[in-house]
């Protein structure tokens, strides 16, 4: 199983980024497939979650209205689409995946077991 992010870069605050998560290996309309940030000095932080059933999304309230994120079976990809961006939302961003028949928060970072290597966004004021 292979999750390749891409798409980050520095953007100025209020613009927007759309990050991309290509996976091979696995069908990602059969997983939950979330992202994952991890800003300077913080813990990994829980963004969002589209999972398998019917592409239902969950958003982290630090981005909710401002995220959105969707699925191409044809691809077998997954976006993160963020606008407004602000400062804080700079952090390295990681795609993972959870079988469907797992388990579990969400939000908990245990319930996934694939990951990207991440995509840096910086985010300057």
């Amino acid at each position: 199983v292979q999750l390749v992010e891409s798409g980050g870069g520095l953007v100025q605050a209020g613009g927007s980024l759309r990050l991309s998560c290509a996976a091979s290996g696995l069908t990602v309309s059969n997983y939950a497939m979330a992202w994952f940030r991890q800003g300077p000095g913080k813990e990994r932080e829980f963004v969002g979650v589209i999972t398998w059933s019917g592409g239902r999304t969950y958003y982290a309230d630090s981005v909710k209205g401002r995220a959105t994120i969707s699925r191409d079976n044809a691809k077998n990809a997954v976006y993160l689409q963020t606008n407004s961006l602000k400062p804080e939302d700079t952090a390295v961003y990681y795609c993972a995946g959870s079988p469907a028949s797992k388990g579990g928060s969400y939000s908990d970072p245990l319930r996934y077991d694939y990951w990207g290597q991440g995509t840096q966004v910086t985010v300057s004021s």
